[in-house]
């Protein structure tokens, strides 16, 4: 187990550095000038050489990116006229619109983000995990029918549609729920979960509807191995048989899928969190955009990498410990 978790770190830590490469190479290396973008329109040519010097860009292209990762490693120094600015690692620069470190502006965000990922994915397991057994018992029956239904109507209704209607009938038609916005766990969880609700639900509708689908058939698939027949032939009950081997054999592929999911929202919900006006990660991102704030840009790029990273080395790790047939080589 050791020597497995150290090749997955060093595969993770290869992938990143990789990932850093290409983000650098995208955003610092493209044709528009990194010191334009940051001094302006209305620069001229003394202030704009002043910011090429304080942005490194008079350096080599290597010695830029040295500086790059540095910066992620262990930090890195920032001219500021006379004095110098230093940038704590993981340095990803500052913001060109409000001179502030990219990486305090994630971590102001990433709870926001994290909150709307963590609750939509784990409704979603459980709505979508729970739909799938039922459907994977009564194969070819009514409530199988139901479920291939819905399921079908999940994967078919956009986010955005889902959102405008929870929207009109719990906050406008119904009023049992307020206006969606963000208020810290720590400060009053029921005010928290009551105001996240709903785009927990909106995000939730097309992965319950994934998960669903491959819960069923793995439920079929592992129902109709050679063990389960074994197994029924032996006299075991059909709840220990279908809760031990059959769901667990089920869950297996949803491990990777849903440690992948989790990550991917996190960062890239920026539909739900515009539509529900949550201050996330995807809201800095829409901004970072429309304002050409590179540094952020890429800070919000190399975080979803990071988090895509990590989560599958853990899904990995995960999928061995379910399934007993994953050799860890």
């Amino acid at each position: 187990m050791i020597g497995y978790l150290g090749r997955r770190v060093a595969g993770a830590v290869l992938v990143l550095f990789g990932l850093a490469v290409i983000v650098y190479a995208l955003f610092y290396l493209a044709p528009q000038d990194p010191a334009i973008l940051t001094c302006g329109r209305g620069c001229t040519p003394e202030r704009l050489a002043e910011v090429h010097a304080a942005m490194g860009l008079d350096d080599s292209v290597l010695v830029q990116f040295q500086h790059f990762l540095q910066g992620l490693v262990v930090g890195r120094d920032y001219p500021a006229g006379p004095q110098v600015r230093h940038c704590p690692a993981p340095c990803l620069g500052y913001s060109f619109e409000t001179d502030q470190p990219v990486t305090a502006l994630l971590a102001d965000r990433l709870p926001v983000s994290a909150s709307l990922a963590v609750g939509a994915e784990i409704l979603s397991l459980i709505v979508g995990i729970g739909a799938g057994l039922l459907s994977g018992l009564r194969r070819f029956r009514i409530l199988d029918r139901l479920v291939n239904a819905l399921v079908l109507a999940g994967y078919a209704v956009p986010v955005f549609l889902v959102g405008l209607l929870l929207l009109l009938v719990f906050c406008v038609y119904l009023q049992w729920l307020p206006f969606p916005s963000y208020v810290p766990l720590t400060t009053d969880p029921v005010a928290w979960a009551s105001n996240l609700l709903l785009p927990w639900t909106a995000l939730a509708v097309i992965q319950a509807a994934a998960y669903a689908r491959l819960t069923r058939a793995g439920v079929q698939e592992t129902l109709s191995e050679d063990h389960i027949r074994t197994a029924r032939a032996y006299g075991i009950p059909e709840r220990r048989i279908i809760w031990r081997r059959a769901l667990r054999g089920a869950l297996v592929p949803l491990v990777t899928l849903a440690a992948i999911d989790l990550a991917a929202i996190m960062t890239s919900a920026v539909l739900t969190e515009t539509m529900f006006g949550l201050p996330g990660v995807g809201q800095l991102l829409v901004g970072a955009v429309n304002q050409v704030d590179l540094p952020v840009v890429v800070g919000v790029t190399l975080l979803t990498g990071f988090l895509i990273v990590v989560a599958n080395a853990a899904a990995d790790l995960v999928h061995a410990a379910i399934d007993p047939r994953v050799q860890l080589r």
